[in-house]
């Protein structure tokens, strides 16, 4: 390959000449001579190292080489074209990360408002097992999370507060209750989740603690309750997200709700930050059917 970079004129050169079937008429949908059409092209096919059009007196046609460097070149420009787009109104697209349970009973209503109210930018839920739900790895642009924040990186609204349930297998002795204590959990074993679980021991007094098994995803998570050997504390949230056969949720008395929090960059927030924020606030609020 020849040591002079690629560029994106080089490759809208060869969609011009394809699309417009001559020399001539790339040049003037470009607004460039015909020579610099032809030098940008001679200089596309000197950087891949392959001929790309095959040219007549009259027509232009691609080699099998171009014509799949020009498939390719299509799909390029058209991100690129998307790029430039998105930075220029920051509205494209907006993605919320989460850990675990997305915005429980929330999420689905959450989607359709967003839709109706802001039409022009895509909303989408990344999950992603890791304490910020994806936001210090870079894979969403705010993140929604129930265990505290780093305040020095990152910036934060509470949006709401949700409850607490226990997680029993579904031949549970006390799966037949309607509600279980907080103290009562002592007896049994309690399963965490290290990395993203909202459970720590600090629920409970010191020297009246359950014992506990610990594990790293949802999944585990749930097979360890599943087995009858363990118990799990959660947000109801957990309980609209995962309903699995051989799980029930019953109401924890006693417990401290979970916090629910949205974080992001503290420098160069997604302008559409404000808004996800009103929303889910407004979700979250004294008339929310969750509490």
């Amino acid at each position: 390959m020849d040591e002079k970079e690629l560029e994106l004129r080089h490759l809208r050169c060869l969609v011009a000449i394809a699309d417009a079937g001559t020399f001539t008429d790339a040049a003037i949908a470009l607004g460039v001579s015909q020579a610099a059409v032809s030098r940008t092209l001679s200089a596309l096919e000197g950087i891949l190292g392959v001929r790309l059009l095959h040219r007549t007196s009259r027509t232009v046609a691609p080699t099998p080489a171009g014509s799949r460097v020009l498939a390719r070149a299509r799909q390029l420009l058209a991100e690129a074209d998307a790029l430039v787009a998105l930075a220029a109104t920051g509205h494209g697209r907006l993605a919320l990360g989460h850990a675990w349970s997305a915005l429980g009973a929330h999420t689905a209503e959450f989607q359709r408002r967003w839709h109706a109210r802001h039409p022009g930018t895509e909303l989408v839920l990344v999950r992603h097992n890791t304490p910020t739900g994806g936001l210090a790895e870079g894979r969403c642009d705010l993140a929604v999370v129930r265990t505290p924040v780093d305040t020095r990186r990152w910036a934060h609204a509470v949006i709401g507060h949700e409850p607490r349930v226990i997680a029993l297998a579904a031949d549970d002795p006390w799966a037949r209750r309607r509600g279980v204590r907080l103290a009562e959990v002592r007896e049994r074993t309690l399963v965490v989740d290290r990395s993203t679980g909202t459970t720590t021991l600090d629920l409970w007094d010191e020297g009246a603690r359950p014992a506990v098994e610990y594990t790293h995803d949802i999944d585990d998570w749930l097979a360890a309750i599943a087995t009858g050997r363990c118990v799990g504390v959660t947000p109801r949230a957990t309980a609209t997200q995962y309903r699995r056969d051989g799980i029930t949720y019953r109401p924890l008395r006693g417990a401290p709700p979970v916090p629910v929090r949205l974080i992001w960059p503290r420098r160069d927030p997604h302008p559409a930050t404000g808004d996800a924020v009103a929303l889910l606030t407004e979700l979250y609020g004294p008339g929310d059917p969750a509490r």
